[in-house]
């Protein structure tokens, strides 16, 4: 498979950008190699430049939950654009986006539309420092919510450790107001409060984690971060820019039956198009100026081409509720892929969520960043091309998640299985 224009075109990039992409996940690095630069897509497939297909499991790393193109958010974004790309102040749309959101997800009573999930991450944070006068967020090892200064720190020594920068250019003071704990450790997590329970401003995660592949919490997990936020009067803050409207009309909340304080929202909510939004009870979000004194504003957010995309997928979503068939494919593909690693005798093991997976190159389940970082990534990276040679896009580094679409059909199912089947033959004889 030629991708001569994809190797020049990278070549051109990094004269331009730093290491010729504009997000680091982009570059290929965790798999080596040049990434491949897309021409076009549709529906669940993508075009190089090249000119070769593959059957997209990206999906632009998430929203596109209906595939490309669909012709209800093309149609919707077109009117849209015929009235204008941005005002810089209110319009319908965005009460119309608002209220989807908030019939749709059981915490949030009232919403802010921001541009991007890092946005998002950000401004809630800063709402929860704002409404509860306190200084220190937990976050945990493996769960990401965007460049966000505070959020791009590494653990401490132990469990009940302020954290450290992990990225130049954030200062040990941000760096301090966040502690580090492991994900799924409930007595970790009552540790920490009982040392910093009154310095606490809140706890963020990601219900369903897929930044370090898809990743399932306990109920004792999840219990203990709900109990002991309310005990301490911290917030919890549920980051669903990926699960929300992905593994569930409502988000993972609805299916695990847990409510946050706050929720951040994106990818899915913007059809495709760049919108973050953060939102929870009338309580909390009237802290928020100009109704309270926490400062957040963006002259782009609420764009309206984003908001038109955001509209028309959630009610298709809604109408026409994809999701039994979305859980279906994947669970075809998730058996697939199981029998194909049993085959080849590689060991393997999946993180599995209803319309996201992750195939794990770990003879343990992952339950955390320290049983992930185990993973073999040297072998997942001779898998991840050997699925490009064989035509099938999935995400170019261990610790993402794959994600089913609509637009995806079993054929399309079957044909990556047989891919897989091949490329894992093939790292297990390398």
């Amino acid at each position: 498979m030629s991708r001569t224009k994809s190797q020049l075109a990278f070549a051109r990039a990094k004269t331009l950008m730093p290491g010729g992409v504009n997000s680091p996940a982009r570059a290929f690095g965790a798999v080596g190699g040049d990434p491949i630069f897309i021409d076009r897509a549709q529906g669940a497939y993508l075009y190089d430049l090249d000119g070769n297909r593959y059957i997209d499991y990206i999906g632009s790393w998430g929203p596109m939950i209906l595939g490309h193109g669909h012709p209800k958010v093309v149609e919707a974004v077109t009117r849209a654009l015929h009235r204008g790309t941005s005002y810089g102040a209110p319009t319908e749309a965005e009460s119309e986006l608002a209220e989807l959101v908030i019939e749709a997800v059981p915490s949030i009573e009232k919403v802010r539309l921001v541009n991007s999930g890092t946005e998002a991450t950000m401004s809630a944070i800063r709402l929860a420092r704002g409404y509860t006068g306190r200084d220190v967020i937990v976050k945990f090892a493996g769960n990401y919510h965007g460049h966000v200064d505070s959020l791009l720190v590494a653990a401490g020594s132990s469990a009940a450790t302020l954290g450290a920068p992990n990225s130049p250019g954030v200062t040990c003071g941000t760096a301090r107001d966040t502690l580090v704990l492991r994900y799924n450790d409930a007595a970790g997590l009552h540790a920490a409060f009982e040392r910093h329970g009154q310095e606490i401003a809140g706890v963020i995660l990601e219900p369903v984690v897929g930044n370090m592949g898809v990743v399932k919490p306990s109920e004792e997990f999840l219990s203990a971060a709900r109990t002991l936020t309310r005990q301490y009067g911290a917030l919890l803050i549920f980051d669903e820019v990926m699960t929300g409207f992905r593994v569930a009309y409502g988000g993972a909340q609805s299916l695990l039956g847990v409510t946050p304080d706050l929720t951040t929202l994106g990818k899915i909510i913007g059809g495709g198009l760049p919108v973050g939004a953060y939102g929870g009870p009338a309580a909390i979000m009237d802290h928020v100026l100009p109704a309270g004194k926490v400062f957040q504003a963006g002259t782009l957010s609420g764009n309206p081409l984003a908001v038109a995309a955001g509209i028309a997928t959630l009610k298709v979503l809604r109408d026409e509720n994809p999701y039994p068939r979305l859980h279906a494919l994947a669970a075809r593909l998730v058996g697939g892929l199981e029998q194909a690693a049993r085959d080849a005798d590689v060991a393997c093991s999946v993180g599995w969520c209803e319309s996201m997976l992750t195939l794990f190159f770990s003879s343990q389940p992952v339950t955390d960043w320290d049983t992930a970082s185990r993973c073999d990534t040297k072998r997942y990276a001779r898998y991840f091309w050997g699925l490009v040679e064989r035509g099938v896009y999935m995400p170019c580094s261990q610790f993402e998640a794959l994600f089913v679409s609509a637009a995806h059909t079993e054929a399309d199912i079957d044909a990556t299985i047989e891919a897989a089947r091949q490329a894992l033959a093939e790292t297990a004889a390398a």
